[in-house]
């Protein structure tokens, strides 16, 4: 993937080193918090299976270490806007690019107080996706994906949620989710987090050309999608697998929509709510 001295977004808003005040870490009333977070936004990250210890806190990024990664994140959304823009016109509609937030530790967003340990998210409420660096180091040394494409991918997915909220798609969601019983909002969750996936191979299959990617790429991606499947991370965090309990989709499922959006290209192959089979 190119990206070094590439355009970089304006969109980005940095609030590293200034921890939203009252905020908690996993554990008693954090977990509590968190589980309460998401289940009022939709994203079930932090607590998917349990997936074991929450972040802990990387050792701290030398400046330069930080700028590349400041870089990286503002290339890749300056790249998404590129994509979704000319997307979007093509079906007479304007794309509102979405502020993508940089924090340590904790942050304020739309939908209240997060940790880190909820990892990266999307804020249909206040339009804005929140991403901590420590979640780079977990991903390539918890998960196992390495690579700037992996990086990539989760960035691109998280985007992949605000192209549901400007379709209405997010908000539809979660008012359904409210009126079902555990089990079956999960299932509409996993409906909802595979056509992020799509829409993240999509955004791969027109940024091709400007972003100059490769095999290589496009594997590093599938080996992060594979590694934050809901089985992956159940098995690893609790030894068993519970379906009921998935929200995010199995690492197969994950790769496989990523790799459908990532072939066709076409926004319209993405309705993984009609899908007899996901």
């Amino acid at each position: 993937m190119r990206w070094s001295g590439r355009r970089q977004s304006s969109n980005v808003e940095d609030r590293r080193g200034s921890a939203a005040k009252g905020a908690v870490g996993i554990g008693g009333v954090g977990l509590i918090i968190v589980i309460a977070y998401a289940l009022i936004t939709g994203d079930f990250g932090a607590v998917q299976g349990q997936i074991g210890p929450a972040l802990q806190g990387s050792a701290t990024l030398d400046p330069e270490q930080e700028a590349r990664h400041k870089e990286f994140v503002s290339v890749t959304l300056a790249d998404t806007e590129e994509v979704w823009t000319a997307i979007f016109s093509q079906s007479g509609q304007s794309y509102r690019a979405p502020t993508l937030v940089l924090f340590s530790g904790s942050v304020d967003s739309g939908y209240g107080f997060a940790s880190a340990a909820v990892g990266p998210f999307y804020c249909g409420e206040d339009m804005k996706a929140y991403l901590d660096f420590e979640f780079f180091d977990q991903l390539e040394g918890q998960f196992g994906a390495s690579g700037d494409f992996a990086r990539a991918y989760v960035i691109a997915h998280e985007i992949g949620h605000h192209v549901q909220n400007l379709q209405g798609t997010l908000g539809e969601v979660h008012s359904r989710r409210s009126g079902m019983s555990e089990t079956e909002a999960n299932a509409l969750s996993v409906r909802l987090e595979l056509q992020a996936d799509f829409y993240a191979g999509v955004w791969a299959f027109h940024a091709r050309e400007i972003a100059a990617l490769d095999e290589a790429d496009i594997r590093e991606a599938m080996e992060a999608a594979s590694a934050i499947g809901d089985d992956t991370i159940q098995k690893r965090g609790q030894g068993h697998v519970v379906p009921d309990a998935f929200t995010h989709g199995t690492s197969e499922q994950r790769m496989r929509w990523f790799m459908k959006g990532f072939k066709t290209g076409d926004v319209s192959q993405g309705d993984t709510f009609s899908a007899r089979s996901l």
